[in-house]
């Protein structure tokens, strides 16, 4: 599933890319720590990459939410496609795709 590519771009600012995976409770202990290995060292590299955390959702324990803070829209976008596809397949078998994919522009930082 290519990422970022179909939603709106705006031009300056902090934005917050919001991924959900769906990631049977059961099974998060060991997910985490493999997601953690490979696409967060990754980000850490990457030009532009402020913060990430990881959410769960008390409503629904399915959903695990990676949550990224980029200094900008345009520096997130340098990530390469196949770069991602790269660190995808080093999740092995643990590598699952977004369920839902959502970008949000910071308005205030207090």
């Amino acid at each position: 599933m290519p990422r970022r590519r179909s939603i709106a771009t705006r031009t300056e600012g902090m934005v917050i890319e919001f991924l959900t995976f769906n990631i049977e409770p059961s099974e998060r202990a060991e997910w985490l720590p493999v997601e953690e290995a490979t696409w967060s060292r990754y980000l850490e590299k990457r030009p532009g990459f402020i913060r990430k955390e990881m959410w769960t959702n008390r409503e629904n324990p399915l959903e695990v939410h990676a949550v990224i803070w980029w200094t900008d829209w345009e520096t997130w976008q340098t990530v390469p496609e196949e770069d991602i596809v790269e660190v995808d397949a080093a999740m092995g078998t643990w590598f699952r795709d977004p369920t839902s994919m959502r970008v949000f522009d910071v308005v205030r930082d207090c």
